[in-house]
């Protein structure tokens, strides 16, 4: 007996929990009892749902009847000492038993509503009816049972009943009614408090999005215009020089043709491959190469085990081009550019970039360029544990450090596993 009731409870958990996680499935549920049940769970907003999942999932099992049984023996408590103080009127066994069920009733109406408490906001004079007649039908019934058992007149117990039922009726509405009115106030302040926060943070994420589209955008017009225009004025510099200039003219417009054809997809995304931003930087810097001749040379490196870890599109390539032009373009003998990709022992991917310029003492690279502080934007938004920082070369120069989060494309495996 006691195994087959414990399979039908453990089955009705597990039907609610399905319910509440999934309502779409309430409409399957078998039996009229079982079906009514559920479908009154789909009635609960999601949040209550979320709420009484939570609780069904940290309560089911053997944590059930523990907690019944913490709570058997408070109300318990309260009996013995309801007869120690009135033991003319409650017997250890009624005080026993009086204490114990208006503790559960109690209990059991705050829970229902403590994961109901819309409803009741919604039906709150339909749910004063109920409890007070119901609490009226209870009153009366007792008083009038009780006058007839002692004195065996009609008219005796209804004197008994408008002499009691007013008092036991005020009693039950203070001892009932005004906890589950507290609850329910204070829980539906909680709801709307909560409503507000999501919406605050669904609008907060949509002006960050906003935000990083309208910052990628303005990268965009940055660099495109600044990098192809000097591009294509060297380009106009070497034709100019007749036959000696045609081949480095040809070079230089072979570069940038492939620089244009790998960052066309990747300037459109907000995410891409580490791969996919290394081929774009060494593009860029190939073209910068043409142009710049011996002053610039460059190296990146790259694990392959990295090559699919996601980052925000163009950060790589907005610190090289502030690299190039803050770093090596000032310096008369020009510099080197590193890239170079390393996993962390905590699983975290560090990108260096470093060169071989200037440094931060001749240029103020740290707080200004709107290049740098887009990235630290995009960063940000991308995740609020990424990071990055600009620090002096043990050589000179600059180093440039970004640390995020490893995210691998879905194809590969995490590297860090």
């Amino acid at each position: 007996m006691l195994k087959k009731y414990t399979h039908w409870y453990r089955s009705i958990d597990e039907e609610s929990l399905r319910v509440l996680k999934h309502p779409e499935v309430a409409a399957q549920v078998q039996g009229r009892v079982r079906r009514y049940v559920a479908m009154k769970l789909v009635k609960l907003t999601p949040i209550e749902r979320q709420q009484l999942h939570d609780f069904l999932l940290k309560y089911r099992g053997a944590g059930f009847y523990i907690a019944a049984f913490k709570l058997m023996l408070m109300f318990s408590a309260i009996g013995v000492v309801l007869h120690l103080l009135l033991p003319a009127r409650f017997e250890l066994l009624k005080a026993l038993a009086f204490s114990n069920g208006m503790g559960f009733a109690l209990a059991w109406g705050l829970v229902g509503v403590w994961f109901n408490y819309r409803s009741s906001v919604r039906n709150k004079f339909k749910k004063f009816l109920r409890i007070v007649s119901t609490c009226a039908a209870g009153a009366a019934a007792g008083v009038l049972l009780a006058g007839l058992s002692d004195t065996g007149s009609m008219g005796m117990a209804f004197e008994r009943l408008l002499r009691v039922g007013g008092i036991a009726l005020l009693v039950a509405g203070l001892f009932y009614m005004v906890p589950l009115a507290i609850v329910t106030t204070w829980r539906n302040r909680q709801y709307e408090a909560l409503t507000l926060q999501l919406q605050q943070d669904a609008e907060r994420d949509r002006l960050a999005r906003e935000l990083s589209e309208s910052q990628l955008r303005l990268l965009r017009a940055q660099i495109e215009p600044h990098f192809l225009f000097n591009t294509l004025g060297a380009v106009q510099q070497l034709a100019e020089q007749g036959a000696h200039g045609a081949p480095r003219a040809a070079a230089l417009t072979a570069d940038l043709i492939a620089f244009l054809r790998a960052s066309l997809a990747e300037m459109r995304s907000e995410h891409v491959t580490l791969q996919s931003e290394f081929d774009m930087v060494a593009a860029y810097l190939r073209v910068m190469q043409a142009r710049m001749g011996a002053r610039l040379r460059f190296s990146l490196d790259l694990p392959d085990a990295l090559a699919q870890a996601m980052i925000p599109s163009m950060i790589l390539l907005t610190l090289a081009e502030n690299a190039i032009k803050h770093g090596i373009e000032p310096a008369l003998r020009g510099g080197t550019v590193h890239l170079s990709a390393v996993l962390m022992e905590n699983g975290k991917l560090r990108l260096f970039l470093q060169d071989t310029g200037v440094g931060l003492g001749a240029v103020p690279v740290e707080g200004g360029g709107l290049g740098l502080e887009n990235v630290r934007s995009r960063l940000l938004l991308s995740d609020p544990a990424a990071s990055l920082t600009l620090r002096d070369g043990e050589d000179g120069g600059v180093i440039a450090e970004i640390v995020l989060p490893i995210k691998i494309a879905s194809s590969l495996k995490d590297p860090a596993a």
